[in-house]
């Protein structure tokens, strides 16, 4: 018998449900049923019924209010906010089944773990990478790699850049990772790009890492990075900083444009 078994689904047990796809249905439930108590009110003290509509906007009013109260990341207030509203008007909209099937499937190939990770996708823009490549050593060759690197545009245009140098994208969802490699191949680039997750990745491989992840994986980020990038490396994060944790360079192309945050080792 392995008596560590059940111990060991505890955690897993305990990851699931403080996932925040978990967390954001079981916030439209309670909504479903305040809804329920306020309709019953409603028909027993004022004899006037509620509408499937206005029930529908007030449970996405009240999920995306308590999506906020607890702290959730932004994203998810209009998703609760519109989910009631889109599970009455897309079935009375009588669509083919076979589109429910094909864009399941094209958002779980983008999104991937998105409901793990709180990661979603964040593309950053040209002015960005004309930042980092502002930021990059002159005098040497530099491996790079851009964590979440999408569809590949920064990856892409590092390499034409610096064709002497190595850029590396490693990207967790498995459409924009095959999109990014198909343009690799068919552009006769020389950028990497690697399925996976970059906790897997040794960062001391790299000497400059580039990130546009979210709030809530830079502290994740952080430690990770501190415990193993040399020293004279470069971290760079698109848009998001660290916590309590000062920036060594703070770059903005435009006032327009994400900040860019930099922390040398």
């Amino acid at each position: 018998m392995d008596g560590g078994r059940p111990q060991q689904g505890v955690p897993n047990a305990k990851a699931f449900r403080s996932a925040p796809a978990v967390q954001a249905l079981l916030i439209q439930a309670i909504s479903f049923a305040l809804v329920l108590v306020v309709a019953y009110a409603m028909s027993a003290l004022t004899n006037n019924q509620l509408s499937i509509g206005g029930a529908a906007i007030l449970q996405g009013v009240v999920a995306a209010s308590i999506s906020r109260w607890r702290d959730m990341a932004a994203w998810w207030a209009p998703i609760q906010l519109l989910f009631p509203m889109a599970a009455i008007i897309v079935p009375a909209m009588h669509l083919p089944t076979w589109i429910f099937l094909v864009a399941f499937i094209l958002l779980l190939g983008l999104f991937w773990t998105t409901f793990r990770t709180q990661v979603p996708y964040y593309p950053s823009t040209p002015a960005v990478w004309e930042a980092v490549a502002a930021l990059l050593p002159r005098e040497r060759s530099v491996r790079c790699i851009d964590i979440g690197s999408g569809f590949g545009g920064f990856i892409l245009r590092m390499s034409a850049l610096r064709p002497e140098s190595v850029f590396t994208g490693i990207e967790v969802a498995p459409l924009p990772w095959l999109v990014s490699a198909l343009r690799a191949a068919t552009g006769r680039s020389n950028a990497r790009f690697v399925r996976g997750n970059y906790e897997r990745l040794d960062l001391a491989d790299f000497d400059v890492v580039f990130a546009y992840l979210s709030p809530a994986a830079m502290p994740s980020l952080w430690r990770k990075a501190s415990a193993e990038m040399r020293p004279g490396t470069l971290l760079l994060s698109c848009e998001f900083d660290i916590p309590g944790i000062e920036p060594h360079i703070v770059k903005r192309a435009s006032k327009d444009t994400a900040p860019l945050y930099g922390w040398r080792f």
